[in-house]
């Protein structure tokens, strides 16, 4: 615990067996009371694995939900145990998890309620090996975000994230998509309610075994964060209302 504060660090996994044992050695485990591993239906042995390494919770799906339902069941357990902050980290390696302290204690000591781990913040993204397509199509989607959404993050796509338990019972994220966009509607929610986000830099690495989406599933991917900031814009001004701000 931090400040008598409860430390769960939940894991959404898929296909996680080769990257899953050195990610979660580096959690520190007199900091983080408790951790979640969600198995998202992987063809691998993730959740053997997890078990081996006496992960504490390990959910396996029954069928893939996707990487935006693995997060609800993540978020959904975490509260079940009383967490009061919830730390995500990717079990596949591309992130830190020695940051998680950094994390945890601007939350637990009152002064943020989400922090964020930024690949842009530095040279962490290129450096760590980021396609530059990728890190293009970041730049332009962040500032259209940031125009849309009225915030200035440096990015809004990052896998790293921490939350306050009270931000997690304030939004609706249980309406977001399965897909992958359920990060960047999280967020917009975020912001919609009130609460700020801060970031700190993240080094990052990027390799065969990290996992990524193809260039399909990219594309389909920045056309969804366009339409979630477009869509949080008009609710901004008040021209539409939409459901998973309720």
């Amino acid at each position: 615990m931090i400040n008598g504060k409860k430390v769960v660090v939940v894991m959404p996994a898929y296909n996680a067996e080769q990257t899953l044992e050195k990610t979660y050695t580096e959690v520190q485990k007199d900091m983080v009371d408790e951790v979640i591993l969600v198995d998202d239906h992987s063809s691998d042995e993730t959740s053997e694995l997890a078990k081996k390494l006496g992960i504490e919770h390990v959910i396996r799906h029954e069928k893939n939900k996707g990487y935006g339902g693995n997060q609800k069941t993540c978020y959904n357990r975490a509260l079940e145990i009383d967490a009061d902050i919830v730390i995500m980290v990717h079990p596949d390696y591309q992130y830190t998890p020695h940051l998680i302290p950094s994390m945890a204690y601007l939350i637990a000591n009152g002064v943020y309620p989400v922090v964020m781990g930024s690949r842009i913040l530095g040279k962490g993204a290129l450096k760590g090996g980021m396609p530059k397509y990728k890190y293009i199509a970041n730049r332009f989607l962040t500032l259209a975000q940031n125009i849309l959404i009225g915030q200035k993050l440096s990015e809004y796509h990052t896998g790293y994230r921490a939350f306050s338990k009270e931000v997690l019972q304030s939004i609706s994220y249980n309406k977001n998509s399965d897909d992958f966009v359920f990060d960047n509607q999280m967020l917009s929610q975020i912001f919609m309610a009130g609460f700020e986000i801060a970031e700190i830099t993240c080094p990052t690495k990027y390799f065969e075994e990290a996992s990524s989406i193809n260039f399909s599933r990219s594309v389909t991917y920045g056309i969804g964060v366009l339409k979630t900031s477009a869509i949080h814009f008009f609710n901004r001004i008040g021209i539409v209302s939409s459901d998973i701000y309720k």
